[in-house]
């Protein structure tokens, strides 16, 4: 065999490897194994993405708490995002650290955190509810009636697009 042969047919071997997982599909698949719902899913990833890009594309395993710091402090203090937008984007974080890097951080300290609005509950009386489904007709009245006697959420009961 001459000497191209053999560097091709070592080429063609190194080829056969199967490639690390990216991150983000390392995420995703976390995600999955755990069956969280497609929401959750596109959530985390969008944060875990927002993370590294804000870091300007740093892998995670390379930073710790005072990036995470950073980042959460820049959503509070630059973009103003609401106190739930930043524990989500938190979570998506931890998730990342905890069950995919499999790191477990010390406190992230020093963390400018966004304010919580006061607001009281909006939730409608039996009446209400009775006057609301009352008014609907067709499908919509029946989804709207299995939405609130299952309690559950609209897109569990819409199908998938």
């Amino acid at each position: 065999m001459t000497q191209t042969a053999a560097h091709r047919q070592a080429g063609i071997a190194a080829s056969n490897k199967p490639q690390p997982a990216k991150l983000l599909d390392r995420v995703r698949a976390a995600i999955r194994a755990r069956h969280y719902s497609l929401r959750t899913e596109e959530a985390c990833v969008g944060w875990v993405r927002r993370f590294i890009h804000f870091h300007n594309k740093r892998h995670p395993a390379e930073m710790g708490e005072s990036e995470i710091s950073q980042f959460l402090t820049h959503l509070a203090v630059a973009e103003n995002v609401a106190a739930s937008t930043q524990n989500q984007a938190l979570s998506g974080i931890l998730f990342l650290y905890q069950e995919v890097l499999g790191r477990d951080l010390d406190r992230i300290e020093g963390v400018l955190r966004a304010k919580t609005p006061v607001r009281l509950p909006a939730v409608l009386t039996r009446e209400e509810v009775r006057n609301l489904l009352g008014a609907m007709t067709g499908p919509p009245k029946l989804v709207g009636l299995l939405l609130y006697g299952a309690g559950l959420r609209l897109l569990e009961a819409l199908p998938c697009a």
